[in-house]
């Protein structure tokens, strides 16, 4: 198994004198989705935040955050910024919300494509429309003048994307990034960060609640309690012989009683066979 490409070691966060994350250890590898799962206020979404260092001056962190051999818990900010989008991008669970409504997509698109890439006005405008392309969206050429409320809710999380993976990171943090979707238009995200993972060797990290969204796409998974680890595994290991009683109180919770596993990729359906006349297409997203 290759080098991880971000390794959390014993990360301990707090707010003031309460403590959210104790001791938690993960290692993301490129080409693989690693999962983060959880009930809320389990930590799960704090986890993610301080990779990026976006959590308030109020947090107190400690523990080692590496990406490669650089170390970013207590990078400067200058540093930072240099960090964020560059090596590492985040997708949010409401595009509505990580989205400027008076911007256009295309100003959007290559505002930090612009600053990281340097690449001039053709260049940007070239790379804008692929990278609308790569995530499906309608008609890139004219989405890129488009604003994001003219857009449905699955094309609008395409767009979040888009923007994330524009300038080629090595790892992408996705926090409960098809939460505010239909069911139907999820599959299609789903489908989209597994293919993506694989052709760009990405390193991603999944957090959510949901179980269901876990089994369909994540290589490992790891399970999150009241800020404890209190399981990892493959994805096998986990949903089909969980070991820890909490893990298997959460199994038993979701509707089937058990998750369906779905094959590995690159078994699993892809990004186009998500087009296909029994699941949504991106013309028809949005019908939440």
């Amino acid at each position: 198994m290759s080098a991880p490409i971000l390794r959390v070691d014993n990360l301990e966060i707090a707010f003031g004198a309460n403590p959210v994350v104790r001791g938690v250890s993960l290692e993301l590898r490129a080409g693989r989705v690693q999962g983060l799962a959880g009930e809320s206020g389990s930590g799960k979404t704090v986890t993610a935040m301080s990779v990026l260092g976006l959590l308030p001056r109020t947090a107190t962190v400690s523990g080692s955050i590496r990406l490669g051999d650089t170390e970013l818990i207590g990078m400067r900010s200058r540093a930072l910024r240099n960090v964020r989008g560059r090596r590492i991008a985040m997708v949010f669970q409401d595009p509505s919300a990580s989205l400027h409504p008076q911007l256009t997509v295309g100003h959007q698109l290559t505002d930090h494509m612009r600053r990281h890439l340097k690449l001039d006005r053709r260049a940007l405008h070239t790379r804008a429309i692929e990278m609308l392309d790569r995530v499906r969206v309608p008609d890139p050429e004219n989405a890129l003048k488009r604003y994001p409320h003219q857009f449905s809710g699955g094309q609008r999380q395409r767009i979040a994307i888009a923007i994330a993976l524009a300038c080629d990171p090595d790892v992408l943090l996705a926090d409960e990034p098809t939460t505010a979707l239909d069911v139907t238009v999820q599959a299609g995200i789903l489908h989209l960060l597994r293919d993506l993972a694989i052709e760009r060797n990405l390193a991603v990290l999944l957090v959510t609640h949901d179980l269901g969204v876990m089994s369909a796409i994540a290589d490992d998974v790891a399970v999150m309690r009241n800020g404890l680890i209190v399981e990892t595994g493959t994805r096998e290991q986990v949903f089909l012989t969980p070991a820890h009683e909490y893990t298997q109180t959460l199994l038993a919770a979701m509707p089937d009683s058990a998750p369906s596993i779905h094959p590995p990729h690159p078994d699993a359906p892809s990004a186009t066979a998500a087009a296909s006349p029994s699941t949504a297409t991106p013309d028809q997203e949005g019908t939440e």
